[in-house]
């Protein structure tokens, strides 16, 4: 792809800018295939012919599911593809919704004897897709918080963990607590978990007697990566495989810190969201554990460079971030 294109692409903010770079800005072709690149010597497939990942059907777990779902023959999954690699984003030059959110969903339909059916939403929007029942489920590095917990029903998949990314030649060598970001601008994607975390940094800070974080806030990833070669934001903070994804194939940034996803208190959990008391979470966990225990799911972690987020078991409803 000739510069001027890319120019173009990144300032109408389409996501998969960072994924269209060239080799020698961190990024690895696979060969002459513009639909594959090498990330820590994985090499991910970017483009809409996925060959995903696949499962059998479990009867008996196909049983639990309710049968308004049954009987409509497919899993409606809510997924946003804001352009966070590796998680839920589009394929190279095309509409299709891939990622290891994507996969993770096609595996449980596919022990539930369901037809997939991807809803592409944004962040803002999925939370009242799936309480409406437009979507029947929610895949999208959902993390469980207490509050959430009061509208909807949480089966977990992958431990949560955030990073914090600078440019890669910021002063910026180490964030890991309140006092590291005194008086930075710094970014978060709004009413998500890490926006939490930072805002309850940015008031131990206050307490503390330090700057305040001045916080600005895009609607997108290459958004926020713009900001930060132009120096509009010291950092971002959002989800370790986005930023480690990204890292890798632009070379523009770096890791300068990682936090867990659940806070000081509790374990942070990434986990399949649905509508509460609607009958479907235990369905849902089932299937998890058995692509758990079968090595499906590890295939899929493996896929995307995340085997390091694995869990051994899917837990119904555990205990989330606290309130605030």
């Amino acid at each position: 792809m000739s510069t001027p294109t890319l120019r173009r692409r990144l300032l109408t903010a389409v996501p998969l800018v960072p994924l269209l770079l060239p080799a020698a800005c961190g990024g690895t072709r696979t060969g002459t295939d513009p639909a594959a690149v090498t990330v820590g010597g994985v090499t991910v497939n970017i483009g809409p012919d996925q060959h995903r990942v696949r499962a059998d059907k479990i009867e008996a777990i196909a049983a639990l599911v309710p049968q308004a779902i049954r009987a409509k023959g497919e899993l409606v999954v809510g997924t946003t593809v804001r352009g966070q690699p590796p998680l839920s984003f589009l394929a190279t030059y095309d509409t299709t919704a891939i990622g290891v959110e994507p996969d993770i969903a096609q595996l449980v339909a596919d022990v539930l004897g369901l037809r997939l059916s991807l809803d592409k939403t944004s962040w803002e929007n999925l939370f009242l897709a799936v309480r409406s029942g437009k979507d029947d489920v929610g895949f999208s590095n959902i993390t469980v918080t207490e509050e959430r917990k009061d509208s909807y029903d949480f089966a977990t998949y992958r431990v949560d963990q955030l990073a914090w990314e600078t440019a890669k030649d910021s002063p910026i060598t180490k964030i890991d607590q309140p006092a590291d970001i005194a008086g930075l601008t710094v970014s978060v994607a709004s009413g998500t978990n890490q926006e939490k975390i930072l805002l309850d940094w940015d008031a131990q800070n206050k307490a503390a007697g330090r700057k305040p974080v001045t916080i600005q806030y895009y609607q997108n990833g290459a958004d926020y990566y713009l900001a930060l070669r132009s120096g509009r934001i010291a950092a971002y903070l959002g989800p370790h495989p986005a930023a480690a994804y990204h890292a890798a194939v632009s070379g523009d940034t770096r890791i300068v810190g990682t936090y867990s996803g659940g806070g000081a208190t509790v374990p942070g959990r990434i986990a399949v969201m649905t509508r509460k008391d609607n009958g479907l979470v235990k369905a849902l966990n089932q299937a998890l554990n058995t692509v758990i225990a079968n090595g499906r799911y590890a295939e899929v972690l493996k896929r995307w460079g995340l085997a390091n987020e694995a869990v051994p078991e899917s837990v119904i409803n555990p205990p989330g971030l606290p309130r605030q």
